[in-house]
């Protein structure tokens, strides 16, 4: 292989982060590939989920959100296509002489399947990239795809990588994290308006009892400090748990505001779904990398870094209960020098490793690979 590659790379949205973590490193991991000099082109379905609700849910929010993406990424070249009869031929087209078409795992399967049956026609290598845990949960969704036309899967953690190849019998298989763009996330100086934030969805179920000790309980006992919290999909009974408990639920934020989020708290949480504290160790969320490249100093509930990504207690620190989390909230609200020192070294290890640059080198070195 050489020269430049002809990547085309369709995700469920790329102008829409609603409810939808993976978008914040695919945009960056596209920016990254192109200033590499490759061509890529990304595609999403007219309709989204995420986009629709975006705009169902989030009135003015939703236009800024999608204006600062259009801004921000100016120079992402994004397709939006119809699923209609003549799908095949617009594919076709589109396909066309590419080299590598990557397809991230949340897209219709039959949009999937009209893509790999395209593959020996035109010649082109596809990639599936997995950065969720239906493999793990809900395998049969993935079998919807005709996983044995795929040349490889790009899975976003070793235990997601062993499924493919163990459970699914895929050849080749490559551990492929998330990362930070950190042409938008870094600190930023502002004031501390607020001394503690957590960023994330309520989810559905997986997650509450971890969120009732972790963040409830201990903002509860703490109800001097100013608690701020941004998600969606919160129900009912969790908006009024937060409420109770003190803290304040400010709902959807553009992914691309919340490094100022990060900068205007003197803590920040990170409440990973129990999956990924138990099945699923070693994969952490989009959300620990990102708040590590804003310098924002971070508390974890329990997760296991199986993979060595990080230095826990050192990058972040880790809080086996929620009394442990309320004592550490404590003593790193006390202990400035402490904060600067945890959030320095996050940043560095991102800066030295997890950086949407350094996946996107990993992601060609990957196709060189494949095409030899």
């Amino acid at each position: 292989m050489s020269g430049h590659l002809r990547f085309r790379y369709f995700a469920h949205s790329w102008i829409s982060d609603w409810n939808h973590g993976n978008a914040h490193f695919l945009r960056g991991l596209a920016r990254e590939l192109h200033r590499l000099g490759h061509e890529v082109r990304c595609y999403e379905q007219f309709g989204s989920w995420s986009l629709t609700n975006l705009v169902d849910n989030e009135g003015e929010k939703a236009q800024q959100a999608i204006e600062q993406f259009r801004r921000e990424f100016a120079d992402l070249d994004v397709r939006l296509y119809e699923k209609d009869p003549n799908l095949a031929d617009t594919l076709k087209l589109e396909l066309r002489g590419a080299d590598i078409v990557i397809i991230h795992e949340w897209n219709d399967p039959d949009v999937v399947n009209t893509i790999l049956a395209l593959k020996r026609e035109l010649g082109f290598t596809v990639l599936l990239h997995d950065t969720h845990h239906r493999a793990y949960t809900n395998p049969g969704e993935l079998l919807k795809f005709q996983l044995q036309l795929f040349d490889g899967v790009l899975a976003f953690g070793e235990v997601i990588r062993r499924i493919y190849v163990d459970g699914f019998g895929i050849e080749r298989a490559w551990t492929f994290h998330e990362a930070a763009d950190i042409c938008h996330f870094a600190p930023r100086q502002e004031d501390h308006a607020y001394d503690l934030l957590w960023i994330g969805n309520w989810g559905d179920e997986e997650r509450t009892r971890e969120l009732k000790e972790f963040l409830i309980e201990p903002a509860a006992e703490l109800r001097h400090l100013k608690t701020v919290v941004y998600g969606v999909r919160y129900p009912e009974e969790g908006t009024s748990a937060l409420a109770e408990a003190g803290i304040e639920f400010r709902g959807y934020i553009p992914n691309l505001t919340a490094p100022m989020a990060y900068a205007q708290s003197a803590l920040s949480l990170h409440i990973p779904r129990r999956l990924y504290a138990n099945g699923l160790g070693g994969i952490p969320t989009i959300r620990v990398f990102e708040a590590l490249a804003c310098g924002a100093p971070l508390l974890c509930a329990p997760w296991e870094d199986a993979e060595h990504l990080f230095r826990p207690g050192e990058d972040f620190v880790i809080a086996q209960s929620g009394q442990e989390m309320k004592h550490a909230i404590q003593w790193l609200l006390r202990d400035d020098s402490a904060r600067q020192q945890i959030a320095a070294n996050g940043r560095e290890t991102i800066l030295r490793r997890h950086t949407c640059a350094h996946r996107a080198a990993q992601l060609a070195e990957i196709c060189r690979e494949l095409m030899q």
